[in-house]
């Protein structure tokens, strides 16, 4: 069974749009492009070891196609080198060919193919961007680890991968990570159903009851 990792640039308050470049992604008016590199580290850790790693990437169209338009004029970076050489596998729906070498169409539901191709043989899968995959793959619980590197940063509007189509699910930290620049990277991995507890140490007021009460009827 192969492992899924998503590896995510996130501002503090959760927008991962464009962080490579201001003309990255301008979708919905994003005027924010290009706000990791002023905040790039020295070092960056586990995101630095993971990306030199062997995986194999998986994508959403239109990070794909940011990536493809990009890496192939940039392989005197390794990372371009690696993007070039390992597989790509893209989820879309679009008929559109994929020109970029080692590239494979995923069509149908998301979670269903992500399940299937993680019982194939291969190396372990990086997703990178590609918002949109992680509400159905957090929900049916198939990334084995999230790796948040969230910069001192407020975006205010822009893609995330945290919505309300997210099923809730805990979490577990096994890592973190803080870079001389101030961008914590934690990595979790998934914890089951979400539990709930209480600190109350004694039976509630009155006044606690007749709030609950109200809170039960929509008076509050």
């Amino acid at each position: 069974m192969r492992k899924l990792t998503g590896a995510v640039f996130q501002s503090l308050d959760g927008v991962m749009q464009a962080p490579g470049g201001p003309e990255e992604d301008p979708s919905g008016g994003f005027r924010f492009g290009g706000w990791v590199q002023p905040l790039w580290g020295e070092e960056m850790g586990p995101f630095e070891q993971l990306i030199m790693g062997e995986y194999d990437l998986l994508l959403g169209r239109r990070t794909y196609d940011i990536f493809a338009a990009y890496w192939p004029d940039n392989l005197d970076n390794p990372i371009g080198e690696k993007f070039q050489r390992i597989n790509k596998y893209v989820l879309t729906h679009s008929i559109e060919p994929l020109g970029w070498e080692n590239s494979s169409r995923l069509s149908g539901d998301t979670a269903e193919a992500v399940a299937e191709l993680k019982r194939t043989e291969g190396r372990d899968l990086l997703i990178q961007g590609s918002s949109t995959l992680y509400p159905p793959l957090l929900s049916a619980r198939l990334i084995d680890r999230l790796i948040l590197m969230t910069f001192p940063i407020l975006l205010v509007q822009g893609k995330r991968i945290f919505d309300r189509s997210v099923d809730p699910g805990a979490l577990k930290l096994v890592d973190h990570f803080v870079s001389n620049t101030g961008v914590v990277i934690t990595t979790y991995e998934p914890a089951g159903d979400v539990k709930t507890g209480t600190f109350e140490t004694k039976p509630p007021s009155e006044a606690t009851l007749e709030l609950r009460e109200k809170m039960k009827a929509g008076a509050w």
